[in-house]
């Protein structure tokens, strides 16, 4: 037998021990014999398994892939398959993803963005001062040129801003929170503002208003004494004044030629405080622009510590206490609101939790009655903020939550943010409503339009913070309201407004085909040519029957009746007037609920929006606390 070594190495040919018979047999053999078949032996011994490998065999028809024997011509096939599926399809749709191409188009815009590019233009056509070439407004020309020349400390005077309604005075009051408002649309929903392509013209009629607005003071000081309440009067009353002024006398803003003076206050804690808010709320829309909002912030804080004084703890006067130019326009019944609602704003520009203190103040809730369950209280308008207040530091409540001290005053204003929500309902008898759906925040006064989109807009403002934080709705005591239904309120109003209502007629100037064509609006009636009417020339066209020769785009009326009936007459003020409140709710609200734009939908808010910049519990540099004594 032969020896083999697996592991390599020599390999010893040795024979085995044989038995006698053995060799006797082998002694009787042949020789040569014997040696001929050993080397015939070793010969295939060698071949077999010392001298190599046998002679190579031709390759195997199979691929031997572990579990499956593949045919080598299939695996083959195979690949090649592969290969020019990739040439054939891969690479065709590789090269095609590359091309860059343009942007798919916007989806058509709906109804609310359309009525949002006419409600700006309200604002262009209401501008004060020297008008630039690209207002937009043909019949519109420089006006106002020497408003506030009897104001000897304010250089330049008090030249620009707006005019308020149909007449040509500027209600410093009103046209803040206008201001306010516009500056709050356009940091919850900056990114639909550019989807629609407004953001840099609402920006520009924002500071249009704030740069006049910081005129109205010495805004580059850290303590003041006045400020400037409006410009322009009228005198009101059974017995109607023939001195010329601003609504005995019917003349487009570029034909005015009666004295129009500017009203100094020395208390304004209610005007103050609305202003404060108005430059506050500009400085985060604007803080892209430094050194510009900036200067807001510091005529915000400026104005806030003129507001408060000598501490809220005392009673002052409200602007327009015993101000007989002021008080049948624009008189303010508190200003408590404005103490919680500034001092918000200001907190949220400048990060100073000293103002967070203060408007989370307990006290100060009580005294501005915050928490009381009182119907007029929970109507969001240019007289009573609380509601937006109250939204305003439920927001803080709902993204931050910062916590001790100040949870119990946010737990406060966020139940009564939700309880005003809960009031918007018809179903649960707060409000009436017309028979066409309109609510009646105003129980049926003049003007009811301006308070229905104000409050429109906080319902969908607060339907989108709730869907911000993914919650899905709130209880009305046993009633489970989800978010949907705020906002379809919300809608249902402005669809009243643009024209889904018994009459079938838009309130919205320019909007629709059927829309009020006697407006009470002095640029708007009077034909736009080189005639110069007197102070009382003008009444012809006050009076006439014919339609407005300027039509004044975008403008919101006051408003029909509790019956829904409308009365498109020049003489019926109440229901034919504009006002900078009510286009500037009307915008705000427009944007929240519509849809239009590139991708940007309902529920868009950015609720980073008043944090990003300033971190708002930690600031890197806080501004010094106001100067008041709770």
């Amino acid at each position: 037998m032969y020896s083999a070594n697996h592991w390599g190495g020599s390999f010893d040919i040795t024979t085995d021990g044989a038995s006698e018979e053995d060799d006797s047999r082998n002694t009787d053999v042949d020789g040569g014999a014997l040696s001929a078949r050993q080397h015939h032996e070793l010969d295939e011994t060698q071949q077999g398994w010392l001298l190599g490998p046998p002679e190579a065999k031709k390759k195997g028809r199979h691929v031997d892939l572990g579990c499956v024997l593949v045919k080598r011509k299939v695996l083959w096939w195979a690949f090649w398959g592969l290969v020019a599926g990739f040439v054939l399809v891969g690479l065709p749709i590789i090269v095609y993803k590359s091309i860059p191409r343009r942007a798919p188009p916007p989806p058509p815009p709906d109804q609310y963005a359309e009525a949002l590019h006419k409600a700006l233009l309200f604002f262009n056509a209401q501008k004060s001062g020297r008008i630039p070439k690209n207002n937009g407004i043909p019949w519109r020309g420089n006006s106002g040129l020497k408003d506030g020349s009897d104001a000897k400390d304010v250089k330049g005077g008090l030249v620009g801003g707006y005019y308020d309604a149909g007449d040509n005075i500027k209600f410093h009051f009103p046209m803040a929170f206008s201001m306010t408002l516009l500056s709050w649309s356009v940091i919850e929903y900056s990114a639909k503002y550019k989807a629609v392509e407004e953001y840099d013209h609402v920006r520009e009629l924002i500071k249009w208003g704030t740069d006049y607005l910081l005129h109205t003071f010495n805004s580059s000081a850290s303590t003041i004494d006045h400020v400037y309440a409006q410009v322009g009067a009228a005198k009101t009353g059974k017995i109607k004044s023939r001195t010329p002024d601003d609504h005995y006398c019917w003349n487009r803003p570029e034909d005015m030629a009666y004295p129009r003076p500017s009203l100094p206050v020395t208390s304004a804690p209610d005007l103050g405080g609305e202003i404060a808010a108005a430059l506050a709320a500009a400085s985060i829309a604007f803080r892209d622009d430094a050194a510009y909002s900036k200067k807001l912030v510091h005529g915000a804080v400026t104005m806030f510590g003129f507001a408060t004084g000598d501490g809220w703890a005392n009673e002052h006067a409200t602007y327009s206490r015993h101000q007989q130019d002021i008080e049948p326009f624009y008189n303010s019944t508190s200003y408590w609101d404005e103490y919680v609602w500034g001092a918000a704003w200001v907190y949220y520009a400048t990060g100073n939790t000293t103002y967070l203190s203060f408007a989370a103040d307990p006290q100060l809730a009580e005294r501005a009655k915050a928490f009381d369950d009182v119907l007029d209280l929970s109507v969001f308008s240019w007289d009573n903020k609380l509601p937006g207040a109250g939204l305003l530091l439920s927001r803080l409540r709902m993204f931050l939550n910062p916590g001790y001290p100040y949870e119990q005053s946010l737990v406060g204003y966020h139940k009564e943010s939700r309880l005003d929500m809960c009031k918007y309902f018809r179903r649960f008898g707060a409000f009436n409503f017309t028979r066409g759906g309109l609510a009646l925040f105003n129980h049926g006064r003049g003007q009811p339009l301006q308070y229905v989109v104000a409050n429109s807009f906080l319902a969908a403002l607060f339907a989108d913070y709730m869907e911000a934080i993914n919650v899905p709705g709130w209880y009305c005591g046993p009633n489970f309201m989800p978010t949907q239904d705020l906002r379809a309120f919300a809608k249902s109003q402005l669809n009243y407004i643009l024209g889904d209502n018994p009459r079938k007629m838009s309130y919205v100037v320019g909007f629709g085909n059927k829309y009020p064509r006697h407006v009470h609006h002095r640029g708007a009636s009077t034909p736009h040519s080189r005639v110069k009417y007197s102070c009382t020339g003008g009444y012809k066209w006050r009076d006439s029957k014919k339609a407005d020769p300027n039509v004044i785009t975008g403008a919101m009326v006051g408003g029909p009746d509790r019956n829904d009936r409308f009365n498109d007459s020049r003489m019926a003020f109440g229901q034919t007037e504009p006002t900078l409140v009510g286009n500037a709710g009307l915008v705000a609200a427009l944007v929240a609920v519509t849809s239009s734009g590139r991708g940007v939908g309902v529920g868009a808010v950015d609720k980073n929006s008043m944090f990003s910049a300033v971190p708002p519990l930690f600031p890197a540099t806080p501004p010094p606390p106001p100067a008041w004594k709770p």
